[in-house]
């Protein structure tokens, strides 16, 4: 124990810098996405505007749904609807960009029978309403920041711990982003508002460490940040694990649940790394400042 104190001593300068340069390699790669692509994000139906159909046959195969109509519509996304305790198929969802008046006379003819009630439900968001429902998401997870920061400002009146800790939530959020991009899942509304969930989970752990260090008195630096460190990780941890058992049981029933998960486990992921290395990083660095005073 003694020699892993001593031996980060000697290192957290160094340490803080990898996920600073990961931060920044993420800002700039979000840069270069939204030059490319209007957006930082990939975006579904929900939120750029389309039509979603529901077909309640589990006899159709997505991969012959995608042959027949991708080259009509380029942009098609079909997955499967399945039973949640069997995983058994009970129909697919099929999403595009494209009007209804286009995309159901397709359908219907590689399904050879007519889409009715009965047999389907069919959805259509128009660009305009979509667009500005994105943009109130957008406005709710800035004012969600917002407040979050204006709170830890108010807990610990003190400029440096408070950015720390706000440092290591936006880093959570901004790495998860280029994660999503990088493995190209189109984001809908369920997938926004996991990011509100986001921030919320991410300052848990840099609020503990931070009160730990700065509220107590007693005790080393070094002590108090690897106590803190013992229960954050439990708590990291237990989420994660809570997380990934949720993604595994739902993986192929519920895609709005499978990209909240995936979202929570990813940033979860990343929590740990900037907690534990930059938030920990600074706090150290500020404390030992503060007692050669």
């Amino acid at each position: 124990m003694e020699e892993t104190k001593n031996w980060y001593d000697k290192s957290y300068k160094f340490i803080l810098l990898i996920p600073l340069a990961l931060l920044l390699i993420s800002i700039i790669y979000l840069f270069n996405f939204n030059s490319q692509h209007g957006d930082v994000i990939y975006k579904d139906v929900t939120l750029t505007g389309g039509t979603t159909i529901t077909v309640f046959d589990s006899s159709i195969g997505i991969e012959e749904v995608i042959a027949s109509l991708s080259e009509q519509f380029p942009d098609i996304k079909v997955r499967t609807i399945s039973d949640f305790r069997t995983g058994e198929q009970k129909g697919f969802i099929l999403e595009t960009k494209a009007d209804v008046g286009e995309i159901r006379p397709a359908l219907e003819s590689f399904l050879s029978y007519e889409l009715t009630q009965e047999n389907s439900s069919i959805e259509f968001s128009g660009a305009t309403l979509s667009q500005g429902f994105y943009q109130q998401l957008r406005l709710a997870i800035l004012l969600a920041f917002l407040f979050m920061a204006i709170v830890v400002f108010i807990i610990f009146r003190t400029i440096v711990p408070s950015a720390a800790v706000i440092l290591a939530a936006l880093s959570d959020i901004v790495m998860t982003v280029v994660v999503i991009d990088l493995i190209r899942m189109p984001l809908s509304t369920a997938g926004i508002v996991a990011f509100l969930l986001l921030i919320g989970y991410s300052v848990d752990t840099d609020i503990l460490l931070t009160t730990r260090v700065l509220k107590k008195r007693e005790g080393e630096i070094n002590t108090l940040l690897f106590g803190a460190l013992k229960t954050g990780l439990t708590m990291t941890l237990t989420s994660i694990l809570a997380v990934s058992v949720s993604l595994f049981v739902i993986y192929s029933s519920s895609e709005v649940l499978r990209q909240m998960f995936t979202i929570l486990l990813i940033g979860l992921g990343f929590d740990l790394f900037n907690t534990w290395f930059a938030n920990a990083s600074i706090l150290k660095w500020y404390a030992e400042k503060r007692e050669a005073r």
